[in-house]
């Protein structure tokens, strides 16, 4: 009974008439939030709660209360999407008092307490069925926090707060369910997912695996490249580890393990490449615009900072698959499209995504680099008979992008319920004040306990959620210890990222095991050895700026020299079967060569290519030891 009220909800999936209505009204839905953004209405606390009461109604309408819901609406969820419905009106309704309602000052009507705590309890129901026990509970502790936290001795306790004062703060304000993290998912993150749905029905995800494949499918280990590739240019739009691997997965998991991968490294392959996907640019993920907006950093500035780590990460799982394809004897497919025609019969698919690069590049909002990449993604794809979506498909391909969009929001409406408990309470300074203590011992101690404490934070929770707990507890600790903004943040974001993959509770792991059909913890483990420059890669651009290009260009190519010795050292210390000897040296050099000090990394940079370069015209591997016949497993 416990695990079926804390679990997950079925989703559920429409069809017939009842899925025409369903992605009908998640259409018209779709198309107000792309209104909104567009004429920018002024009322961001109305934008926000009539986005939060639309997408309940329709939430609790797609998905079940349990994971053995019936496949049909229950007359509970009617009820509560009725319920939902009603708060969107009632507030609409009451839009004029809002507009002038002083928070704490103005004491709240019977009816605005009784609807904010109804929205109170939709999102913590809401909250449950997309995303389960892990933050329903984070929350849940939080709110117990704010409403009886005053019976808790100093220093971790703080002053009464009544009932009213708290659905004040949280309900009617910008601090709290309806602050950055909604604001966010209904503006940049909702019109990219409305790109990315919308590319998908096209044909786009079916072109970037036959890339892949055109590119890397014939080489050692082709099918995990393709799978390195495809997954990493589908996450960057799907920005959901979880459902990358569900989407593209399930093509690359079962060739890899056809053609001599076990099912272990096959979907810790997926999972790797998966996670990596919301951090590689141009799109990126939710979390990303969540940290431009949180920072007030320009979202270009982002972008342009996460290339270089984004490369290097994948680099670094490329590499360790082709190390063992080549020890282990595993085979390229044999058929694959030439690039040329490949690339022939899919440039539509190019085209937004130029369109989407240079809108960033000129300057461009990301509420408007989005509606310029879906408008030249529309436009080019009706160049094509292939790529031409009619008007059920088109209408099919907008309401999806709500569907997709009902874990995120509820998700982000949750962590909204999180943050402004703890501006409420002066938690989260006291919390920092508790990490900043740390910081007496150094950098490298905060940043460690910043990681774990991400890391904790993300584990079964959806990575914007992760990044901005983080960002609210340990954020300050950074800035107390002068590290700089940008370098910080893409620090937690990294680490909210690679929670998805980080037992014990590694989401993408156990997304990838149904497929692999392989324990969830075995793929974890290997995912995090695949996964490996991930987790160093932050402590590096904090280390050295130069990597998220806040450097001269010389100290920007210096960096990504650096960087990629670097990682080339890495994967054969982790793959290779390096004589034992040799392991630390060669950390030691890969430490040197990504340092922010010139005149230690240059030389060592130039010794390794050259050394690189001899040892691969001299056809052997750098620093392997025996080859092992093909015959054998990975």
């Amino acid at each position: 009974m416990i695990s079926r009220f804390f679990g997950t909800g079925r989703r559920r999936s429409f069809g017939g008439a009842s899925g025409d209505v369903f992605y009908g009204v998640s259409a018209v839905f779709a198309l107000w939030v792309v209104y909104a953004n567009i004429y920018a209405l002024p009322d961001a606390l109305l934008v926000g709660i009539l986005f939060v009461s639309g997408i309940y109604t329709l939430l609790f309408l797609a998905v079940g209360g349990s994971n053995d819901a019936l496949d049909r609406p229950s007359l509970l969820d009617w009820g509560l999407a009725a319920s939902s419905a009603a708060c969107g009106i009632y507030f609409f309704m009451i839009r004029e008092s809002l507009a002038t309602h002083i928070t704490l000052l103005y004491p709240l009507s019977d009816g605005q307490l009784f609807f904010g705590a109804l929205l109170m309890f939709l999102t913590l129901e809401a909250t449950r069925r997309t995303t389960g026990l892990g933050l329903t509970a984070v929350v849940l502790i939080f709110m117990a926090y704010n409403l009886w936290g005053h019976i808790i001795p100093p220093p971790l306790g703080h002053g009464y707060i009544d009932f009213s004062s708290f659905i004040d703060t949280l309900m009617y304000t910008t601090d709290g369910v309806f602050g950055v993290p909604i604001q966010v998912a209904a503006s940049y993150v909702f019109l990219f997912v409305l790109f990315g749905s919308l590319l998908s029905k096209a044909g786009g995800a079916d072109f970037m695996f036959q890339l892949a494949a055109a590119l890397t499918g014939r080489s050692p280990g082709g099918p995990a490249k393709i799978a390195i590739i495809s997954s990493g240019m589908y996450g960057m739009i799907s920005g959901s580890p979880t459902s990358d691997v569900a989407t593209t997965g399930s093509v690359t998991i079962p060739i890899m393990k056809r053609l001599g991968y076990s099912a272990r490294f096959a979907g810790a392959v997926e999972v790797a490449a998966s996670t990596g996907g919301a951090a590689m640019p141009p799109v990126m993920g939710s979390a990303a615009f969540i940290l431009a907006e949180y920072t007030g950093i320009d979202y270009r500035s982002v972008v342009l900072a996460a290339l270089i780590p984004a490369i290097l990460y994948y680099l670094g799982i490329y590499i360790q698959v082709h190390l063992r394809a080549l020890r282990r004897g595993l085979r390229g497919v044999t058929e694959t499209d030439p690039i040329l025609e490949t690339l022939k019969s899919g440039w539509v698919f190019i085209v937004p995504l130029i369109v989407i690069t240079a809108a960033l590049l000129v300057g461009y909002t990301p509420t408007f680099v989005a509606v310029f990449g879906t408008l030249s993604l529309l436009a080019s794809s009706m160049l094509r008979r292939q790529t031409r979506m009619g008007p059920l498909a088109l209408m099919r391909a907008i309401g999806e992008t709500t569907v997709r969009m009902l874990p995120v929001a509820g998700a982000c409406a949750a962590a909204g319920l999180v943050i402004g408990g703890l501006t409420m309470t002066g938690l989260s300074m006291k919390a920092s004040g508790l990490v900043s203590l740390v910081a007496e011992a150094g950098d490298l101690p905060l940043l460690l306990l910043g990681a774990l404490i991400t890391i904790i934070l993300g584990l079964g929770m959806p990575t914007p959620s992760a990044y901005i707990l983080a960002a609210v507890l340990v954020g300050p600790a950074f800035a107390a210890a002068e590290l700089a903004v940008l370098p910080a943040n893409m620090f937690l974001l990294y680490f909210a990222l690679l929670s998805a993959l980080t037992p014990p509770i590694a989401v993408a792991a156990f997304a990838a095991a149904a497929i692999a059909d392989e324990d969830a913890m075995k793929i974890a483990v290997t995912a995090v050895k695949l996964a490996a420059t991930g987790f160093v890669l932050p402590f590096v651009f904090v280390w050295n700026p130069a990597f998220l290009a806040m450097s001269s260009l010389p100290m920007i190519a210096i960096a990504a020299a650096g960087g990629c010795v670097a990682v080339i050292i890495l994967a054969h210390v982790l793959e290779a079967e390096m004589r034992g000897v040799l392991r630390l040296p060669a950390l030691l050099v890969a430490i040197a060569v990504v340092s922010p000090y010139p005149m230690v990394s240059v030389p060592l940079i130039c010794i390794a290519a050259g050394l690189g370069i001899w040892w691969w015209r001299s056809g052997t591997l750098l620093f392997l030891g025996p080859v092992k016949s093909p015959g054998e497993r990975a």
